[in-house]
Formats: C-alpha cells, structure tokens, sequence
C-alpha cells in the first residue's frame, strides 16, 4: 500500500507531460492594428514637436452618438481615431489643431465629436 500511492502519482505526473501547441484566435496583425496608435506622439496646446519634421498630410477622427442609450460622444475617442490615422500615414506624431464636441443633435448623430490635426513625421528623437 505505501508503494501504491507514489507509484500512482507518478503515473499520474508523467500523463501530463508532454508537448503541447498553444493555438490562439487572436490575429498578430489585428494586435499590431490595435496597438499602433501608442506609436503616434500627441502634440496639443503648448506641446508643439522640437526639431525638423515632414507633414503627411491632414487627419481628422469622430465619434457619434446614434441613439440615447449609447454612450455620449468623446473627444478622447475622436484623438484617438485621429492619431490611428496618422499612423495610416505612416506618421510618428500627431498635431491636434482643433477639437470640438457637438451637442445638437442630428438625424444621425446625438452628440458628435470630431478632431482634426495634422500627421507628422519626426526626424529627431522628442524630449
């Protein structure tokens, strides 16, 4: 009886080993998709990029609001869209020119927010 349970928890431990393959359903590109947007540095108010840089052109973001019971429109998630639309453009930065929340509501929307700014390319490392 004293050799039983040893030998049965060794039988027991070694049906565990083995070589295992971890699958997964989540997408490498969709993760790099997601995470892109903390590759684009925010410049905003007084915060304006130091050094030579290349414009790529205007981006703008909006968030709408479709019905009363979804949530209200956000200006964080307008910046956001904008600066997931500077790294569209390959851009490292992202100067907001203007932010605007609008609370009329329309057909469509009732509440907006829309940001516009233009993607930049640094040349230089940002302090």
């Amino acid at each position: 009886m004293k050799y039983l349970l040893p030998a049965s928890l060794v039988l027991l431990l070694s049906a565990c080993a083995g070589e295992y393959a971890f699958n997964s359903n989540l997408d490498s590109d969709a993760i790099n998709d997601y995470f892109k947007v903390s590759d684009v540095t925010l410049y905003e108010g007084s915060v304006q990029p130091r050094g030579p840089y290349e414009i790529k052109g205007l981006v703008e973001g909006e968030t709408c609001q479709i019905g009363d019971n979804d949530a209200p429109a956000s200006i964080v998630e307008a910046r956001t869209l904008a600066r997931r639309a500077a790294a569209d453009k390959q851009a490292n930065g992202l100067v907001i020119k203007n932010c605007l929340l609008i609370e009329e509501a329309t057909p469509n929307c009732v509440t907006r927010a829309l940001c516009v700014g233009q993607a930049i390319a640094t040349t230089s490392v940002q302090e």
